[in-house]
């Protein structure tokens, strides 16, 4: 029989990460029974805490982040597409810095996870320390430009948005650990729904448990994350699990660099372990598959965090998560030397090269050359007036094949989600489809809050793929006809494109800010003023950058990087 020995399922190393000081109020050291040292935090550092969290995520990166996009602009095997994606997501992260317009639209989700000290006393907020944090989540989406994504569910059909962005997915636990009693600790996030939405849990067997049927189950299913999501990615998977829930909740952990610390090997007590070989080999696969960074190339993700899990003998979850080029998350304490928050990179612009977009087309001839680039769309940027008719804006579209840069100048339509199902509704009922579907391509977008004195807050795209249900319908009665949105389409959508003579462009995901600041010049609302950001909307826009992606002859980009490969499996180094 197995001698009795405990080991915490996730033993994460010792911390080292670079705090700055918030404040020393309102947390204090108390002695007590049996000489022991508590620590009492009132609410307001809770609160501050994580409305500064709130803040910093929105608009700061990690430096190892920003690292990571400049090292795209200085490989010589990257795409001009993997750099053109890089150079604007570096130009918007500093324009992010700024402090006014977040890094994305799509503010996402706050989630506060928090593990508590034995010895930490709180106390003053009738609903405990949640309530507090909440505050700090509520105070943050409704002082800054921040977006209202919460909806309230009114009946099991029906739904309303909270206007706060609450509520927050609050978690806390005890840290029972010696020597963390009198430590308070904060991991903050917040999740996009192109991000969220990318979590998947796949309930396989032991007969994938092996590494050349373990890679070719990853190459068929991290292709169907397709880039609705934003990559390059920061991919986590985990294999294993006591559960699913905890399988999901640790790939959502490790895509936050949470559980960089963990071993690298595995013992018979049966923690989780992190297998950096097996990482590399994953990463090497997503660069094989030509995605890049959403239009072709190498860097479908900046990196890959693989975590084996125990399980029971029958069960063999596999979860997959991804933090995008949002990688909005941040570390926070409290310790009786104060309130602390994790040193995000206030200066982005030290890792912008001389470098602008224009250069880059004169760069990665051999690199497009690697990943199907055809000579007829390197290099090229056209330029597309949409204040033309609709009929001249696709006999200019017809003549570029899939992967060709676009610049947009003129108007925009924008409409998503609850715009389409009003939309449909009429035309269900035999009324016409709006003029303004007809006559100027949609943009499915919804944005943040504007600040004082700008045309538009921060402004990216929606996934495209949620609207796929419409666009035949839309199509067959004139609308449509050019749409532009982020991530690969359904079949139905090339083939009513095929069959109607319509278009679909995509737009880089992620770079909300910089295009709000460079590229959108005037907003104003068409119709559902009602429906807040889901407003029907007209803006003009001003060298607008995309990509053909969906062509009126069935072409599409994404069909070709999101086939499985048959793949020749080397054997690891150190295996036999």
């Amino acid at each position: 029989m197995t001698e009795f020995a405990y080991e915490d399922m996730l033993p994460t190393g010792a911390d080292d990460t670079p705090y700055r000081l918030l404040t020393t109020d309102g947390v204090r050291t108390v002695d007590g029974p049996g000489g022991r040292t508590f620590l009492e935090v009132d609410p307001e550092p809770l609160r501050l805490l994580t409305e500064t969290a709130m803040h910093d995520i929105a608009h700061f990166l990690r430096p190892a982040h920003l690292q990571q996009l400049r090292s795209i602009l200085d490989d010589p095997e990257a795409s001009n597409n993997d750099k053109f994606v890089a150079l604007d997501l570096l130009k918007n992260a500093n324009i992010a810095a700024g402090g006014v317009l977040p890094m994305c639209q799509d503010t996402g989700t706050a989630v506060v996870m928090g593990k508590r000290g034995q010895h930490v006393l709180t106390h003053g907020s009738q609903n405990g320390d949640e309530e507090s944090i909440a505050k700090g989540v509520y105070d943050a989406y409704t002082r800054l430009n921040l977006r209202y994504s919460q909806m309230a569910p009114l009946s099991m059909w029906d739904e309303r948005n909270t206007g706060s962005n609450l509520p927050a997915q609050i978690e806390l636990y005890a840290d029972t650990a010696a020597g963390h009693e009198t430590s308070y600790k904060f991991l903050f996030m917040a999740k996009g729904g192109g991000s969220a939405n990318k979590s998947f849990l796949y309930q396989e067997t032991k007969a994938i448990l092996n590494e050349e049927a373990m890679l070719r189950f990853l190459d068929e299913k991290l292709r169907s994350l397709g880039t609705a999501a934003c990559p390059p990615y920061h991919l986590a998977i985990v294999i294993g699990g006591t559960s699913a829930e905890f399988a999901l909740k640790t790939a959502k952990y490790a895509s936050a660099k949470y559980l960089d610390t963990l071993p690298t090997s595995g013992s018979p007590t049966a923690h989780g372990f992190r297998d950096p070989g097996l990482e590399q080999r994953v990463l090497e696969l997503t660069r094989g598959f030509g995605i890049g960074a959403q239009f072709g190339g190498k860097y479908f993700c900046h990196d890959v965090r693989v975590v084996r899990l125990p399980r029971h003998g029958a069960s063999l979850p596999v979860a997959v998560a991804v933090s995008c080029s949002a990688d909005r998350q941040v570390l926070g304490r409290i310790t009786p030397d104060g309130v602390f928050i994790e040193q995000l990179e206030t200066d982005p612009a030290r890792f912008l090269p001389d470098a602008t977009h224009e250069a880059l087309a004169e760069l990665g001839d051999a690199a497009d050359d690697a990943v199907g680039v055809s000579s007829t769309s390197r290099n090229v940027v056209v330029r597309i007036d949409l204040a033309r008719p609709m009929d001249e804006i696709r006999a200019e579209l017809t003549r570029h094949p899939v992967k060709t840069r676009l610049s947009l100048s003129g108007p925009l339509v924008v409409a998503r989600d609850i715009a389409h199902a009003k939309i449909k509704e009429r035309l269900d009922a035999g009324e016409p489809m709006p003029q303004y579907l007809r006559d100027h391509p949609v943009y499915y977008a919804g944005p943040a809050k504007t600040p004082p004195g700008m045309a538009s807050g921060s402004f990216g795209p929606t996934t495209a793929g949620r609207m796929d249900s419409y666009v035949d319908q839309f199509q067959a009665a004139g609308g449509s006809l050019v749409m532009l949105a982020k991530g690969n389409r359904s079949q139905q959508v090339i083939d009513a494109c095929r069959k109607h003579g319509g278009f679909y462009l995509g737009s880089i995901g992620g770079p909300a800010a910089r295009l709000a600041q460079d590229c959108i010049k005037r907003v104003e609302v068409l119709e559902y003023e009602e429906l807040g950001m889901e407003a029907v909307w007209r803006i003009e826009v001003e060298d607008f950058p995309a990509f053909v992606v969906v062509d009126d002859k069935g072409n599409d980009f994404f069909a070709t990087v999101s086939r499985p490969v048959a793949l020749t499996i080397t054997t690891r180094e150190g295996l036999k």
